[in-house]
């Protein structure tokens, strides 16, 4: 899989205690409102703003809108990052046995970046006073699936902290109205 080396930057910045509800536009929150952090981590989105679906679907199931490879908010001929992509770039050629650490950038996130992942620690928004917490120290991500624990409420989602080097579980998920990182894929050329 080809993914794209940082994390999506694009929309309108929205403030902390708000929720992106414009379905006519794409939202982002930045990191403590300051667009230099959105250019230097990458913009955070709420689940249904990542896979470009109405707002309601934050807070009801939606899964007969999802499709297969499902671009949400990435560009044309790109994809929404699933498990298993990251499944695939867990699997990259480990020379020194760095694990999840190969994963994560040199700069400011405790990593080797020996895959040239480049994953840094965007933190995340919590929908809960909408504050804003562990920036440099967590990347979250989530997935363009609902999660089975309750579909009207909660996606499923990554997460890879600068402190360990747990990996991320196929079970893993939170609320949709957190505000996450996203990552996009090339999609493959079906045509052979």
């Amino acid at each position: 899989v080809t993914v794209m080396a940082e994390n999506l930057n694009i929309g309108t910045m929205i403030y902390y205690d708000d929720y992106q509800t414009d379905d006519s536009k794409i939202e982002r929150f930045c990191y403590n409102d300051d667009t230099t952090n959105c250019d230097r981590y990458g913009g955070l989105y709420q689940w249904a703003e990542m896979m470009q679906l109405p707002s309601r679907c934050n807070t009801e199931s939606c899964a007969d809108l999802i499709q297969e490879n499902h671009q949400g908010i990435c560009p044309d001929g790109w994809r929404l990052f699933t498990y298993d992509d990251f499944c695939v770039v867990m699997g990259y050629e480990d020379k020194y046995d760095d694990g999840v650490k190969g994963l994560r950038s040199m700069h400011g996130f405790s990593g080797t970046n020996s895959s040239g992942f480049s994953l840094v620690g965007a933190g995340l928004r919590d929908p809960d006073g909408g504050e804003f917490k562990s920036l440099k120290n967590v990347a979250f991500w989530f997935y363009p699936q609902e999660h089975e624990y309750d579909e009207t409420l909660y996606a499923t989602g990554g997460y890879i902290s600068g402190s360990n080097n747990r990996a991320p579980q196929p079970d893993d998920g939170d609320l949709k109205t957190y505000g996450f990182s996203v990552r996009c894929v090339m999609v493959e050329n079906q045509a052979e």
